[in-house]
């Protein structure tokens, strides 16, 4: 009975609720901004029992004290970071038990977009804020490069019927750049297409399944042929292993 929906905040943020459909108890993730979390909750009459954040970028918790001062609940952020009105640190294994939504979600650390960021996995969903995007993956503002391809593989160990939320709309921006290193991906094309479509009538593109994203998005290819070719016919140099590839298209991405 859990539901999942998109708050549209800031240019183009998602806040993620996780609502009990009998109980109207919610989980919030990523609170970038206070107003929408209070009147969404005003409007449909939800219970507020927890903040879940990814890390610790502004645009991920600006909104946290003005929801806690609304309403006294646990905030749960990454170990390695720091974020203010924290109230509990969680990382890699920890579970977060949500009874009133009967879920635990299970932490992974995957540094590279900050030093600290961390997922929320539970039953063949994750939310992973700012590392993985559909179609595409976060800036290296903090990590590395080998922190960070690190931390998408470790997404790939996931099901792949895992439904992949993130913290961002970024999907046709992402696939255009996904096309231009695979032209000869008609998976791509036709996941543009429809990303396109989708936000021609203003409807969010995100979730993807992990499955989708292993076909289309270039940062989980780098051991593709295709993607080594791309990235190496760019570069002017052979690129002999997946970090080399994923830090090449990584590079390539940021001037796109």
């Amino acid at each position: 009975m859990l539901e999942i929906i998109p708050l549209p905040a800031l240019k183009d943020n998602y806040i993620w609720l996780l609502k009990n459909k009998k109980s109207r108890h919610v989980a919030i993730i990523d609170p970038s901004e206070t107003m929408p979390v209070l009147d969404k909750i005003k409007l449909d009459g939800l219970i507020p029992i927890a903040i879940l954040i990814t890390h610790h970028h502004w645009d991920h918790v600006g909104g946290i004290l003005g929801i806690i001062k609304q309403y006294d609940i646990p905030v749960y952020t990454p170990k390695k970071e720091s974020v203010t009105g924290s109230t509990d640190l969680v990382g890699e294994g920890d579970l977060v038990a949500l009874p009133e939504l009967n879920i635990n979600l299970e932490i992974l650390d995957v540094p590279g977009h900050t030093s600290g960021a961390i997922a929320y996995y539970t039953n063949s969903i994750v939310f992973s804020g700012d590392t993985l995007f559909t179609g595409g993956c976060g800036r290296i503002f903090e990590g590395t490069s080998s922190q960070m391809y690190a931390s998408l593989t470790k997404f790939k160990t996931l099901p792949a019927d895992t439904l992949l939320y993130c913290g961002h709309e970024y999907t046709v921006k992402n696939l255009k750049f996904a096309a231009s290193i695979e032209p000869q991906n008609t998976f791509i094309h036709k996941r543009l297409e429809h990303a396109q479509r989708y936000r021609k009538s203003n409807r969010p593109t995100v979730p993807t399944t992990l499955l989708e994203e292993s076909r289309s998005n270039p940062f989980l290819r780098c051991e593709e042929p295709n993607v080594i070719s791309a990235a190496s016919d760019f570069f002017g140099k052979n690129l002999n292993n997946a970090v080399d590839v994923f830090t090449a298209i990584r590079q390539w991405k940021d001037n796109f």
